[in-house]
């Protein structure tokens, strides 16, 4: 299994000024093979291969007005060429977009450098073309006997620089448990599960939404203000972009941080986790709870509960995300009607009261349990003729999740 561990590290002005004029040379070359390619499809009904392109790469380093490309390391040039053919086979394969152009100031500023273009000897970390290792603060060990086998230097929104070195790794399962637990996403807590756990939810199993996009709203809506005001290609400009990236990097990190915590202590408790298969890209088209939405980063968490599991020998379960979970009474089965989001609690006719969150979370572990035993998938059934919903459940196909990671521990 590859895994990639992250650093940060403080390069000199001459190895900044040097992975500058890396990223550029990057982002040029990439976007001279994608506009090669395009025209060769355009007017020829041609497919231009990454050999063609590399071909053109040393044709372009021979030219006067692209000499510049020599300066630097050729590894990172040919990743870039090698990056561009896999967003065409994605394309072709009709997994994504069209490849786009990469914009100096938009785009992430980035280099891949394989074996061949770097040496890691006793914690030092050299790149071709610098004499110096870089100073990499080392916040954890790489997994022992495992040599990097490609590295990617990155620059942020803030000027923060990061390393990232792709190892191999098989992390240790954790002991099986026989817990399990029900998850259901939220705004005005994060998570409500099906049980609490100590140390990490309240006595309800709820926890908190520490909203950190709107308590850093007003620095960073300032910081934004600020840039607004200065002109175009002023060094003023510069150092007001640099406050906003740092504004938005702080809710990141701060977001980041807390959804990790969260996830693994849910894998470390408990054998099989159930969640909802939640449409966010369609949720967030709703205006009045985008914003929300968004800070509380559901997507991600999800991604993170994924890899987790299939690192530590655990199970995720997706149900239908058409499940009503919410209107579903945990106690007697009965379904209720139509419930609008101002709901928080409601009682049913066997007289048990719920709390909105709490009892959603309760039928999405008892849905995914189903799930898990027998293979079948959740979904309600249609009204009866007398008006009353069914209870019984519908074979779908499995929802079961056991995708690839965006590895950090």
């Amino acid at each position: 299994m590859k895994r990639s561990f992250r650093f940060r590290f403080y390069p000199t002005d001459a190895q900044a000024a040097e992975l500058s004029r890396t990223f550029g040379c990057v982002r040029k070359v990439y976007n001279l093979a994608l506009e090669a390619r395009t025209e060769a499809w355009q007017q020829r009904q041609e497919r231009v291969s990454y050999n063609a392109t590399s071909a053109m790469l040393t044709a372009w380093k021979k030219t006067e007005e692209l000499a510049y490309l020599r300066e630097v390391s050729s590894v990172p040039l040919q990743q870039t060429l090698r990056h561009l053919q896999g967003a065409f086979t994605n394309f072709f394969a009709k997994h994504a977009s069209y490849p786009r152009f990469k914009s100096r100031k938009k785009s992430r500023a980035s280099a891949e450098y394989t074996s061949s273009a770097f040496r890691l000897r006793d914690g030092r970390l050299t790149l071709a073309k610098m004499a110096e290792p870089l100073e990499i603060v080392w916040s954890r060990p790489l997994p022992e006997g495992s040599t990097p086998t490609t590295v990617t230097v990155s620059q942020d929104s803030a000027g923060r620089w990061f390393v990232s070195l792709l190892c191999d790794d098989q992390p240790v399962p954790m002991p099986e448990t026989a817990e399990a637990v029900g998850i259901d996403a939220g705004i005005s807590s994060l998570l409500s599960l099906s049980r609490p756990i100590e140390g990490l939810t309240d006595r309800q199993g709820k926890i908190r939404n520490p909203r950190h996009e709107r308590m850093d709203h007003e620095r960073l809506a300032k910081a934004q203000r600020g840039l607004a005001r200065k002109a175009k290609g002023s060094k003023n400009r510069e150092k007001a972009r640099l406050k906003v990236g740092r504004a938005h990097a702080r809710i990141a990190d701060r977001r980041r941080d807390l959804l990790h915590k969260v996830t693994t202590a849910l894998v470390r408790e408990n054998q099989t986790l159930v969640i909802e298969d939640l449409a966010v890209r369609n949720l967030l088209r709703n205006r009045t709870l985008a914003r929300a939405i968004a800070d509380a980063s559901w997507s991600e968490l999800r991604s993170m509960l994924e890899y987790k599991a299939r690192w530590y020998g655990r199970e995720l379960v997706v149900i239908d995300r058409w499940f009503p979970s919410s209107k579903l009474c945990s106690n007697c089965g009965t379904l209720q009607g139509r419930m609008p989001l101002n709901v928080r609690a409601w009682t049913c006719g066997c007289g048990a009261t719920h709390d909105r969150d709490v009892n959603a979370a309760i039928n999405i572990l008892a849905a995914g349990l189903a799930v898990a035993a027998c293979g079948d998938g959740v979904r309600p059934q249609r009204s009866t003729p007398g008006g009353q919903s069914s209870m019984k459940q519908e074979v779908v196909p499995p929802q079961r999740t056991r995708a690839a990671a965006q590895p950090r521990g």
